[in-house]
């Protein structure tokens, strides 16, 4: 089928490994990144900017076993939860070893992507972008892929009455960086997502005071589950996945009462009127702790602001606040394709086959957006796979995808089924469930996870597959590009993950108490059904 040229937009989480499958087809890929490094998000910013970034103490909210990439296991003495430099590492590893930073044009701005003169009879597309001189150049590809992400441009709410009035400082949390400033402040962050508890704790140990404002509050998912192990090693397995064969009312009731367990959401503020599985959940071990010492205390919504004074709708006041942190999430745009017309966007929502793919141009299929997700699990996996469905589509002539009409019909039917589920907000948008969506993707370029057969050819892998984590390395034993390295890298997950917190020998091996643990739980919810 000759040399396709493919162009891939950022060089971040969902960028590198767009190049990696590309290079894999023998694809010439050539990767245009706006910044001077590789890393995106990952990579942190003390400085004021309009890329996405985090801030100087975050650490990842899943895995590192269930955020790896499908052919490059995390080395064992990584932490379990990265720190971002941690993260921001193991993304230059990556690309280190499989040769992409010569395929990355560092300092090169895309300026806009067009359907090309000869689009209509081969699917091609112009990019017009920016070197590091100032220079406006063009080129044009069979493909691209645009991996932006989607934490980059700061969403701002409706003005609080007397928000601009007010004395002291407001900051969305796009800008904060760190604590430097907040000693012995009086403090209010606004947003209770992931973004605004970890600027709270944080605060919390160096501020006056900390108020952490919720209009609905959250369930707040811990990260260590049984005997201290990473959440996402435990529930993101096919074994917890049978859940979904119980009513949801149910389930929910479940999950709520062994949250409360740990953590009475209610006693703690914390109690939302939405059931746990209608939301994007909140991951943090370290806010109970701070709620219970006082250093951070929950209040509800915003009334007013007056002077230095903040008033909440219980009637509560604040008389003097330093400091307003505005952690109320992200807008993505697609500006950049055809100034926005082609990709178009409202109040986050987005009509995108499979997440992926603009309707508009199924005659082709021949760009995509990669990580435009927010998955319950990792995301770098899931744009793996993304990237890795785009390939194959673009190698075998748009064969895999289906019609126009079918694709609408994919796009209508998955905001029906997020409008059942979860709560109406912006928030939840692109929200998908991990494995489920996975293997919607494996399906499509048969990379699905052999299990059944494995349990007869190689039943100790077919064991792991079944009851342990569904890693990425799950979805190269099978379909295009297999990787050799799969087996061990499933069956060494659990000696990673020990490793990253201790240099002792294994007394025993994880599969015997986590098989046991996962029995138990569900043949406590068996009986109770």
């Amino acid at each position: 089928m000759g040399k396709k040229r493919v162009a891939v937009i950022g060089a971040g989480a969902s960028g590198l490994p767009s190049i990696r499958h590309g290079l894999l087809y023998g694809a010439d890929v050539t990767c245009f990144e706006a910044s001077n490094d590789v890393g995106g998000l990952w990579r942190y910013k003390s400085h004021e900017t309009n890329e996405s970034s985090v801030m100087k103490t975050t650490v990842i909210n899943t895995s590192k076993e269930m955020t790896a990439y499908s052919d490059f296991p995390p080395k064992e003495n990584l932490a379990n939860f990265m720190h971002n430099n941690e993260m921001l590492n193991y993304l230059k590893s990556y690309a280190e070893h499989h040769g992409l930073m010569t395929h990355i044009k560092l300092q090169h701005r895309v300026l806009n992507i067009e359907r090309s003169k000869n689009y209509e009879n081969d699917g091609t597309w112009k990019v017009t972008y920016q070197n590091p001189e100032g220079k406006t150049l063009e080129d044009v590809f069979d493909g691209v892929l645009v991996c932006s992400g989607h934490h980059a441009i700061p969403h701002w709410p409706t003005p609080f009455p007397g928000q601009k009035e007010f004395k002291g400082r407001i900051v969305h949390s796009h800008s904060y960086k760190d604590h430097k400033g907040y000693e012995d402040k009086v403090v209010v962050v606004v947003g209770i997502g992931n973004s605004g508890i970890d600027v709270a704790v944080e605060q919390s140990r160096i501020a006056k005071q900390v108020y952490l404002v919720t209009r609905r509050g959250t369930w707040l998912i811990p990260k260590l589950e049984t005997r201290g192990l990473p959440f996402d090693v435990i529930m993101n397995t096919r074994f917890f996945s049978l859940y979904k064969l119980f009513p949801q009312s149910l389930l929910n009731s479940l999950v709520e009462y062994r949250i409360n367990q740990r953590v009475d959401h209610d006693l703690y503020g914390r109690k939302p009127s939405h059931r746990v599985f209608s939301a994007h959940p909140s991951l943090n071990d370290e806010l109970p702790n701070r709620i219970a010492n006082g250093t951070v205390r929950i209040k509800p919504n915003i009334k007013k602001f007056d002077g230095f004074a903040v008033h909440f709708d219980d009637g509560t006041v604040v008389p003097h606040v330093d400091e307003v942190v505005m952690s109320t999430g992200f807008s993505f745009e697609f500006d950049l394709i055809e100034k926005g017309k082609l990709v178009p966007v409202t109040e986050n929502e987005v009509d995108l086959f499979k997440y992926m793919f603009p309707v508009a141009t199924s005659d082709h299929n021949s760009l995509c957006i990669i990580g435009l997700i927010q998955p319950f699990g990792s995301i770098m996996p899931v744009s793996e796979q993304q990237a890795r469905v785009f390939y194959v589509n673009l190698y075998s002539d748009n064969s895999i995808i289906p019609k126009k009409s079918q694709m609408t019909e994919d796009v209508v039917h998955k905001k029906e089924a997020m409008a059942q589920q979860f709560v109406k907000s912006r928030r939840h948008t692109i929200q998908v469930d991990y494995i489920p969506y996975m293997d919607e993707l494996a399906e499509l370029i048969g990379c699905q996870v052999p299990i059944l057969r494995t349990l007869f050819t190689d039943p100790i892998l077919g064991l792991r597959l079944f009851f342990g984590p569904n890693a990425g390395y799950c979805y190269r034993l099978a379909g295009p590009f297999t990787w050799n390295g799969a087996r061990n890298a499933i069956l060494t997950i659990d000696e990673r993950v020990r490793k990253a917190t201790t240099t002792k020998p294994e007394p025993t091996n994880y599969t015997i108490p986590l098989l046991i643990s996962s029995l138990i739980l569900f043949a406590f919810i068996f009986f109770i059904v």
